[in-house]
């Protein structure tokens, strides 16, 4: 009895760690920065705590969550740069400058949904993205955020979707952002109906943007769709996609999330930029990079720069 005390000291603290309120922390209230910051080496060691707990050590994240086409096409590519046009013929410009594929294979979403599900509830507090009122149940992602989602064996599953996936396939298809993705940031959404309305149009702080919708086949919702605005033709259209698919497109692309009617949609909202919130110039001539410059990971340390 006494060693199980001591294992789940960290976790049983966490949980008992008076909380900020919904209203201050959208409100960014000074106090709200101070207990994010005071408390992270507290959240941090709670989250390894947690993955050694029945929830924590049940769900394995890896490469089986991914599209099989796509991982077998990504894996092809690292071994051979040369062969990245596997990969690039699975993406669907949908709009311009907007892509579409199949990310997570949705057979394996369950998985991925059930870990985020059981994290949620470890009761370990967990920052919600701040200046989105459709936060319900979402979470900073990325370790330069406060109140992230610490726990060691999802910033692995995380670090490798930003670094084998998102990177190269983001400089493949918009070669201007190569050296303009060196940082990576992160949040999950839950949209909800009766709860949520929209996301007015705007654009990212990022040189590129990658939506997964998680949704498990089968988990219908009416309406949230994404918008998009081409400011060159002023074409307007709505886009919608199903469970594990994603849309990747340049930060600066105009769009907008429309309400949700009815049940509810999940989601990750990925980003790269460069150092201190750099992007691409849309100005700027085309860069040229070969396969081989494409399919790296930058040795770059993280700035601690987040947008928000």
């Amino acid at each position: 009895m006494k060693d199980t005390m001591m294992q789940n000291t960290a976790l049983t603290h966490a949980r008992t760690i008076e909380r900020p309120s919904r209203e201050a922390q959208l409100q960014r209230h000074p106090s709200v920065h101070a207990f994010w910051n005071h408390n992270r080496d507290a959240f941090k060691a709670a989250w390894a705590e947690w993955e050694a707990t029945q929830d924590g050590q049940s769900i394995t994240l890896d490469e089986t969550l991914y599209d099989p086409k796509l991982r077998a096409a990504v894996a092809q590519a690292w071994d051979n740069p040369q062969q990245e046009g596997a990969v690039r013929d699975l993406w669907q410009e949908v709009f311009p400058g907007v892509y579409k594929a199949q990310f997570f294979d949705p057979d394996q979403l369950a998985v991925l949904r059930d870990y985020m599900d059981k994290a949620a509830s470890a009761d370990i507090p967990l920052r919600p993205p701040y200046g989105i009122s459709l936060n319900r149940g979402g979470a900073m992602l990325d370790r330069r955020s406060e109140g992230y989602l610490a726990a060691p064996n999802f910033q692995t599953f995380y670090q490798g979707l930003m670094n084998r996936y998102m990177r190269p396939i983001s400089r493949m298809l918009f070669p201007d952002v190569t050296g303009y993705d060196t940082q990576t940031f992160g949040f999950s959404i839950q949209w909800q109906a009766d709860a949520d309305t929209s996301l007015r149009a705007h654009t990212d702080a990022s040189s590129v943007t990658l939506n997964i919708n998680l949704n498990l086949p089968g988990e219908d919702f009416e309406g949230s769709g994404v918008r998009f605005f081409d400011p060159i033709s002023r074409k307007v259209e709505e886009l919608t996609f199903a469970p594990g698919v994603a849309l990747i497109h340049h930060g600066r692309v105009p769009h907008e999330s429309m309400p949700i009617t009815e049940g509810e949609r999940s989601n990750f909202v990925l980003w790269l930029y460069g150092e201190g919130g750099a992007i691409p110039n849309p100005g700027a001539s085309p860069k040229h990079i070969s396969p081989s410059e494409r399919w790296t990971i930058p040795d770059v340390a993280s700035d601690g720069f987040a947008p928000f």
